[in-house]
């Protein structure tokens, strides 16, 4: 009897998720699926590997009790794969604070610890332990398993690690954390295996999707990022605002008398491209439209995403290698394109017919710069953290 662990990755809307024979030394995926309880009737999805339909089940939207859900995943999966072995549950936990800077079993300290941090990630920590709580409900014997998105870069020391502010306070935590450390972490691993000299090179992953932020890596470790104490910081997101004066969050609340809920509801759900563009948060629809504040919700987007470059490559002391992931880096085609254009000067040349083809490598032959399109899988990677913490005498 194989090994397995499903994975869940929680986003703001929805929940990937993917289970994962792990008896062999690299994880292999059995099936992948979507948990949608915003949908008008919540449903939830499977798929095999190659995307064919396996199982797909909708609920009334009536039904509020969301455990429904995750018990139909485990039945689905004791049904379709009984002859393999449940053994654990990994989570995607956007912040993990301080203490944690690997894997960790959930148990009720580990968890209380993790709500605790929700102010620094209100929209995402919560999203991240729902599905924690709710499994531990249907099958409260089933390990469960926390993989953090700060962990990847918990070894960032200062000056990039702090804020200027007065020193007690860093001493309380408040620190630069960032950020999408699962997704930097494999892409970093793939790109060791795709050009393996380049590991020593001074590297950006650019991670660009409805969550935004770029990595610094040297050696294939995290040196700098441009996410900070919360998801908020850095560049300019879906719906989120990325770097901002501080003075506009006084002026907004001494002047507009906005209230600090006012506040983070604006900087977390109605700023970035939509706040922008007042058209969408979605960089599909704003590529597609004629309109103007279009056109500038995406150059905004293009110029703050090169200028944090230019900003690692300070940190890295020059820039050897640019990756593009995410769900924008991977598929859209024109804003590879711009950043590119922004960044001639640093030497970065993208090939335009190699680029069109959202090909593996990008840049031209004249490029001063690497530059790669390589798609992330954070399942695998927690999938593969899981599997680390499960072998013989690792176990948590």
């Amino acid at each position: 009897m194989s090994n397995t662990v499903l994975v869940l990755n929680s986003g703001s809307s929805s929940i990937k998720f993917g289970l994962f024979d792990i008896s062999a030394a690299e994880p292999t995926l059995l099936c992948k699926g979507l948990l949608d309880e915003h949908d008008a009737k919540p449903r939830l999805v499977v798929k095999s590997p190659a995307g064919e339909d396996l199982f797909e089940k909708r609920r009334e939207a009536s039904d509020t009790d969301s455990d429904h859900l995750f018990a139909d995943v485990l039945g689905f999966i004791e049904d379709r794969f009984g002859g393999h072995r449940l053994r654990a549950v990994g989570h995607r936990v956007v912040h993990g604070g301080p203490d944690y800077s690997a894997p960790v079993e959930l148990t009720d300290d580990v968890i209380a610890k993790l709500e605790a941090l929700t102010p620094l990630a209100p929209l995402h920590q919560p999203r991240c332990l729902a599905p924690v709580r709710a499994i531990r409900a249907i099958r409260p014997d089933l390990t469960q398993i926390a993989c953090f998105d700060t962990a990847f870069h918990h070894g960032i020391a200062p000056p990039a690690s702090r804020f200027a502010i007065p020193r007690r306070y860093e001493e309380r935590g408040v620190r630069r954390y960032g950020f999408h450390g699962l997704s930097f972490e494999y892409v970093a691993e793939r790109l060791a295996r795709i050009a393996p000299q380049l590991v020593a090179k001074r590297t950006v992953i650019a991670h660009l999707g409805n969550g935004a932020s770029l990595c610094g890596l040297r050696d294939g470790r995290s040196m700098d990022t441009t996410m900070g104490l919360t998801p908020l910081d850095g560049l300019v997101m879906g719906t989120r605002c990325g770097r901002i004066d501080p003075g506009v969050l006084l002026y907004l609340q001494q002047h507009e008398k906005m209230s600090v809920e006012d506040v983070q509801h604006l900087l977390y759900h109605e700023s970035g491209l939509l706040g922008v563009s007042s058209i969408s948060s979605d960089m599909r629809t704003l590529l597609a439209s004629s309109e103007a504040a279009a056109r500038e919700a995406v150059e905004l987007f293009t110029f703050r995403a090169a200028q944090e470059v230019a900003a690692m490559a300070t940190t890295l002391a020059g820039l050897d290698c640019l990756v593009f992931t995410g769900g924008i880096g991977e598929h859209a085609k024109e804003i590879r394109s711009a950043i590119g254009e922004r960044l001639e000067w640093l030497g970065v040349r993208i090939d335009a017919a190699a680029n069109d083809a959202a090909r593996e490598r990008i840049n031209g032959g004249d490029s001063a710069v690497d530059v790669f399109v390589i798609p992330t899988n954070e399942e695998l990677m927690i999938a593969q953290h899981c599997a680390a913490v499960l072998r013989p005498g690792n176990r948590i």
